[in-house]
């Protein structure tokens, strides 16, 4: 089997045969096949798209690349979340100990992050002495014993899509659909989870800028989901401004706490109640969306959510006292307040733009080796709808660095009339 016949093929649009693709993807991996090939059979993909079929096979090349994790030591059904990335998105941290609240097993692999800001694993490194390098037999007794376990992705998972993923990066490939779709259900395949949830997100601060190339997205894991026979939920949620107050590692541990203990903001709360909620749904053990939704905010109200984090902490060797000290979390040198230069309503803020500013304090990498400080971040005082006189902070950053140049108020727009209310919820796929 020659991968110039498979080139050609995909070229002229045919469909690859599963036996094709493997070929290519054990190849690649072994290093019997050159990137220059590999490059074009991607760019022909972008191209000629590919069917439900070719997109499972594709999908289970990348599992079987590698390391596959076995959680059939865990009782009940296994539900993962997974987000396509956002700017203050920290839904993972509330959803973990709410899902688990319920008595729902909630086996978590969560990645770090590369660009605007830091991702689960080092949101929770913020908090000195919280381990997530943990071994598979310690994982699953925490997940047995305790109802939860958030743990970094082992390097030996899917390195396929790894390999790939870093081609595409550089040739013009990321943006493509069935590509994008294989990527992300490989890596929740290959982590072992029944239930998949996803968090597609959509607008400025989000990979897919509009909800049609949204929408593709998600039906497309769904699709799979359903090929692969695990059962799938996508939630299409807003990123058209960062979600909540706070970005940046820290700060957004902070924030989880807030929401853990009632008082979060409206639209972070919306959107970890609904992808909880459907979690739950997920597992089997729930069935009517509007009942979880309710049982959910009782868990919150009760104050079980928010010991339910404690207990995260301690079992992962966190100190749980920081849920009622959160001064205790790293704190910046600097705190530098922004003033408005308008008086009027907030109607827009580019989630992206605050996202790169958070990165050059210091809560992001630029590239992957690059050091993250915890305590670097941005507060936002005024979301979209807010009403801002001149000269009224609507912004703090948060650095150790010394000298900044950075120009925040690039990210707002202000109008004399309030805004219709933002959609935090945009569709939901089954």
């Amino acid at each position: 089997m020659r991968v110039v016949d498979i080139i050609n093929k995909k070229k002229i649009g045919h469909a690859l045969t599963q036996e094709e693709i493997e070929h290519f993807v054990q190849g690649y991996v072994k290093g019997e096949i050159p990137d220059y090939q590999i490059s074009a059979l991607y760019m022909a993909i972008y191209f000629q798209g590919m069917n439900d079929e070719e997109i499972a096979n594709l999908t289970m090349a990348y599992v079987n690349s590698g390391e596959t994790i076995d959680l059939s030591g865990i009782d009940g059904v296994k539900v993962d979340k997974h987000s396509t990335g956002g700017v203050g998105d920290k839904i993972s941290l509330i959803v973990i100990p709410l899902v688990a609240s319920l008595g729902i097993p909630v086996a978590k692999m969560s990645g770090r992050g590369l660009g605007h800001t830091g991702g689960t694993i080092d949101k929770l490194e913020a908090i000195q002495g919280f381990r997530t390098a943990l071994s598979t037999e310690e994982f699953i007794a925490n997940v047995n014993n305790h109802g939860m376990a958030v743990v970094g992705q082992t390097a030996n998972l899917t390195p396929a899509d790894k390999l790939t993923y870093a081609l595409r990066d550089v040739t013009g490939t990321v943006d493509s659909i069935p590509l994008i779709a294989s990527s992300i259900m490989s890596k929740k395949i290959a982590s072992g989870a029944d239930a998949i949830v996803l968090d597609v997100k959509v607008g400025s601060g989000a990979f897919m800028k509009s909800l049609e190339e949204a929408k593709k997205l998600a039906e497309c894991m769904v699709q799979i989901g359903k090929s692969l026979k695990r059962r799938t939920i996508a939630i299409i949620t807003d990123m058209n401004q960062p979600l909540g107050h706070e970005v940046g590692n820290a700060n957004e541990i902070r924030e989880v706490i807030d929401v853990l203990g009632g008082k979060g903001a409206e639209d972070e709360t919306t959107v970890a109640l609904t992808i909880a909620a459907y979690m739950a749904i997920a597992s089997g053990k729930y069935h009517d969306f509007q009942s979880t939704y309710g049982e959910l905010l009782q868990v919150i109200a009760s104050g079980k959510a928010i010991e339910k984090l404690k207990e995260l902490i301690s079992i992962q060797g966190g100190n749980p006292q920081i849920v009622h000290e959160p001064w205790q979390l790293p704190q910046a040198k600097h705190h530098i307040e922004i003033l408005s230069t308008h008086a009027g309503y907030v109607s827009y803020i580019d989630a992206e733009y605050i996202g790169l500013v958070a990165m050059q304090l210091g809560a992001g990498r630029k590239k992957k080796d690059d050091p993250i400080d915890y305590a670097a971040g941005v507060t936002l005082l005024k979301k979209v709808g807010d009403y801002v006189d001149l000269n009224e902070p609507l912004c703090i950053l948060h650095t150790n660095l010394d000298h900044v140049e950075t120009n925040v108020l690039k990210a707002y727009a202000f109008q004399d009339s309030k805004p219709a209310p933002m959609e935090y919820i945009h569709e939901i796929i089954k």
